[in-house]
């Protein structure tokens, strides 16, 4: 395969961690994608974070970045020491697991992108110290950082060379970025890319994170992306990432495995 193929196990999400971790390896991934959330409450319930990194070592799996620093972008100038002090708990639950990423998610309304920009450099020094850069997403459900223009224009006022994208099929249709936007990132400032797809209806700016389905099964052109990437040198991680309450309520396993079967059957249709 040309990129590792990775699970975000938001794809299989009442599952406990540890066996999030086994149906990822026994379904054929190579790497997981972990939430903080999921961490934090495994640790909660009596679990630490060295049997996570056993149970992660005993199937061979890789964790490119865990999800996701929440709040940053739109905190008061008076929280900003608390908002820190947060990423580096997250960004040391990271560490620990191996994670060279953490993601860093916008707030739903309108703010100061130049404020912004500051602030992820100043993310992006924090996390120099604990060997974990914050990635930049986008969200195309939100108002204002929803595409791969906003977005990039963030990481390139911070001026910091290890700042970076994370890149998402769902949010690029749903936010409105183009194929063009695509094709002008240099690629080795992406992070990851969330592989999904979206139903017909409702349509680009209406969709919600449930709405996501099968890469294949939907609107997007993923074909026309994943050229992109593959012709623009993109190597690093695809990540199945779907939020969908009705596979939920199905075999996890089985989910696992048709997500990376549907990912499969694109990436070898690229040569056809």
């Amino acid at each position: 395969m040309i990129w590792p193929l990775c699970l975000n196990t938001s794809t299989i999400q009442p599952a406990g961690l540890l066996d999030k971790i086994a149906i990822a390896a026994q379904t054929g991934y190579e790497a997981v994608e972990l939430w903080i959330s999921d961490l934090m409450a495994f640790q909660e319930a009596g679990g630490t974070l060295t049997e996570v990194v056993g149970h992660l070592r005993q199937n061979g799996l890789s964790v490119p970045d865990v999800i996701a620093l929440h709040g940053w972008t739109d905190a008061p100038d008076a929280a900003w020491p608390g908002v820190l002090e947060e990423a580096r708990r997250a960004m040391d639950l990271a560490a620990h697991v191996g994670a060279r990423h953490l993601v860093a998610s916008p707030a739903q309304g309108r703010v100061d992108l130049a404020r912004v920009a500051r602030r992820y450099a100043e993310l992006l020094a924090l996390g120099r110290t604990m060997g974990v850069l914050p990635a930049m997403e986008f969200l195309g459900f939100v108002e204002h950082i929803k595409d791969i223009q906003t977005a990039w224009g963030i990481v390139a006022e911070a001026g910091d060379p290890d700042g970076s994208i994370v890149l998402d099929a769902f949010h690029q249709y749903n936010g409105g970025s183009s194929l063009e936007d695509l094709a002008a990132l240099p690629m080795e400032r992406v992070a990851i890319v969330h592989l999904d797809d979206a139903p017909v209806t409702p349509g680009p700016g209406q969709l919600r994170d449930e709405d996501r389905v099968y890469p294949g099964e939907g609107a997007i052109d993923l074909t026309a992306m994943l050229r992109l990437l593959r012709d623009g040198g993109y190597r690093g991680p695809l990540s199945l990432e779907l939020f969908n309450p009705g596979y939920w309520r199905e075999d996890p396993r089985q989910v696992a495995v048709r997500g990376l079967a549907a990912t499969r059957r694109l990436i070898q249709a690229l040569d056809a």
